[in-house]
């Protein structure tokens, strides 16, 4: 596939959604699956890629999608390269990310310079929780480097998961993995590896906070819950020493903007770091202006 200009207008967007999944298949009659419903609320909005990129061109929306390469919650994964075709069909919304579980060693980095060499990905993401590795390991380290060498920023889940919430024994899900200050590390051994910090990291919200203050390279995504239950601390640090470096995500399909925003709209953020947070720091981050 030959490399895709950039053709998103960022002065027409309200927003840019940095954590959007691209789902595989998913059996929605397994536990997991139930558990997410349960524990999300149900959504109705389009999965398949060319519909969710209507869905959020109609919002005057731009969205980061990605799948997360991951064998223990028995989802498949979408593979990469449908994901980037997708982008480069609706290369106006849709922003993609790729996903490689590092803890495959040799064979991760092989396709990750692959998807590097397209000149379409945008970034990557991690799941360390469900690829069952802590980001701090150094046998994860050559990864890094690689994406650091690429200027690509990544996206790692930090916190709780809703995937294996309520399912016996937590559906193999460690919750350990979710821990942010572990990320600490890597900020200081790859100092220009842009770091985005997935999700308030609940029951770690402050130490997430620490350090995103403390490390330049790092940011925090908002995604995966609604804004009516992020911490005073959050909002706090989001209003002020923070301002720049927190971004919206939805977490869509599970939370859609749409609910998303309703509920940020009631929340104490200041006027002038609602664009900030919305589509601005957005911008700087993926280098889109």
């Amino acid at each position: 596939m030959p490399a895709v200009p950039h053709v998103i207008d960022v002065e027409a967007l309200v927003a840019i959604d940095v954590h959007v999944h691209a789902h595989g298949a998913v059996d929605e009659g397994s536990p997991v699956a139930q558990a997410a419903r349960n524990y999300f609320g149900a959504s109705d909005v389009p999965e398949e890629l060319s519909a969710l990129a209507g869905y959020y061109r109609e919002r005057k929306m731009a969205a980061v999608i990605f799948s997360v390469d991951e064998r223990l919650s028995g989802r498949a994964m979408l593979p990469n390269d449908d994901v980037l075709a997708a982008a480069a069909e609706q290369p106006d919304v849709l922003i993609p990310f790729a996903s490689v579980d590092p803890t495959r060693g040799d064979a991760a980095l092989v396709e990750a310079r692959r998807l590097i060499a397209t000149g379409n990905v945008r970034g990557f993401k991690l799941h360390p929780q469900l690829q069952r590795f802590f980001t701090n390991d150094p046998s994860i380290y050559p990864f890094y480097e690689l994406l650091e060498q690429a200027r690509l920023p990544v996206i790692v889940h930090t916190g709780h998961s809703g995937i294996g919430t309520g399912v016996r024994g937590g559906g193999g899900v460690r919750l350990k993995y979710g821990d942010p200050m572990l990320l600490d590390d890597v900020a200081v051994d790859f100092p220009d590896l842009q770091i985005v910090m997935a999700h308030p990291s609940f029951p770690w919200q402050d130490e997430a906070i620490s350090v995103c203050l403390h490390k330049p390279n790092v940011w925090i995504d908002l995604s995966g819950w609604s804004p009516k239950y992020f911490s005073p601390t959050l909002v706090q640090y989001a209003n002020t020493l923070l301002r720049d470096k927190v971004l919206f995500g939805s977490d869509y399909p599970l939370i859609t903007p749409d609910r998303w925003l309703k509920d940020f709209a009631e929340i104490s953020i200041r006027p002038e770091v609602r664009p900030k947070i919305l589509k601005e720091n957005a911008i700087r981050l993926l280098g889109l202006r």
